[in-house]
């Protein structure tokens, strides 16, 4: 199963723009992004174009061009970042109906979506009550 690393692009993304600001660097491109990530600009700009929708970023054009945080770092939570780059739920079910003749079959969906709800709501909770400041302290105390 292949993990989705969206999330944790546009976490270390907004990561990197709030110590730039904290460092007196406002904007910063899409390059130097990209640069801290290791990954191409291409999908550093696919991610801060979602975190833009969200208004969690703003882009410059002409002299000066670049990204920068729309919010202050503590006002971003990692929910809003999740929401932002259309969260998915961590676990689906199978592709196919499973037999509802077995009794298993028959009532595994619905314990399964019980469980991954309560999975779904817990994750949700923890991401609401960490902001990008605390990312980036945690960042800095490793």
């Amino acid at each position: 199963m292949a993990a989705n690393s969206r999330l944790t692009i546009a976490t270390h993304a907004l990561t990197w723009l709030a110590l730039a600001r904290r460092r007196g660097q406002e904007v910063l491109t899409s390059d130097q992004v990209a640069a801290s990530v290791n990954t191409n600009p291409v999908i550093i700009r696919r991610s801060l174009g979602d975190l833009r929708r969200a208004g969690l970023v703003e882009v410059r054009h002409g002299a000066g061009a670049g990204w920068s945080l729309a919010r202050a770092p503590e006002e971003i939570t990692m929910l809003q970042v999740y929401d932002a780059v259309g969260g998915e739920q961590p676990f689906g079910l199978h592709h196919t109906e499973p037999s509802l003749e077995c009794p298993v079959g028959r009532g595994i969906r619905p314990a399964l979506n019980q469980t991954y709800d309560r999975v779904e709501r817990a994750i949700r909770r923890e991401l609401a009550d960490t902001s990008i400041a605390d990312m980036l302290r945690e960042t800095l105390t490793k």
